[in-house]
């Protein structure tokens, strides 16, 4: 769900062990994804306790993306896997709560496209631009993974009815943010694209 910054300019190069609490923690993230899965369907959106826990595993899988971001950048552990493992644990998380939202009623299917349309071609993006360089994560981005994350968090504990408008309102702020956030990526990789060739 974040985007995770390279290390600041001028930091010391070293071999890093794959084996380090930033990847200890992206891995118990990943592990996560399954164990929210199932606690979502096993509560079928109806059964009050299993949707806390699943509410619960959501945000704790969430945490230890902000985590494992700041571990990795304040004591420069950054792995090879930590690279590919981070975004791929993010998009597993809310493709997983956004997928199974939708499929039980609780969240239009077309916020779910939205969101994952866009997640994934950020990802593509990065690929098309990496020989160039990378860029970074910015505020907005910051700002709709953490709309995304309450949105959610917000979707599966089970409030009343009334209550649960609320979600409605921060996931349309979240589908905001992520398309405008979509664009401005767009714009930065075509302009990152262009001055490598220059």
């Amino acid at each position: 769900m974040s985007e995770t910054p390279e290390p600041a300019v001028g930091a010391a190069r070293r071999d890093v062990s794959i084996a380090n609490p930033a990847n200890a923690l992206t891995a118990l993230r990943l592990v996560l994804v399954p164990a929210f899965a199932a606690l979502t369907v096993g509560s079928g959106m109806a059964h009050s306790g299993l949707r806390m826990l699943a509410c619960v595993a959501f945000v704790v899988a969430s945490l230890t993306d902000f985590v494992d971001g700041w571990i990795a950048r304040t004591w420069n552990l950054i792995t090879a896997f930590g690279k590919v493992a981070d975004p791929i644990a993010d998009k597993l998380l809310t493709g997983t709560a956004l997928v199974l939202l939708s499929w039980y009623g609780h969240l239009p299917w077309w916020v779910t496209v939205v969101i994952l349309a866009r997640e994934l071609g950020v990802t593509g993006l990065r690929f098309w631009v990496i020989r160039h360089g990378v860029i970074p994560a910015s505020r907005g981005g910051k700002i709709k993974t953490t709309l995304q994350i309450l949105a959610i968090a917000w979707y599966l504990w089970p409030f009343s009815a009334a209550v649960e408008r609320v979600g409605a309102a921060i996931m349309a702020a979240a589908v905001v943010v992520t398309v405008i956030t979509g664009v401005d990526y767009v714009v930065r990789a075509v302009r990152l694209r262009r001055s490598g060739r220059a």
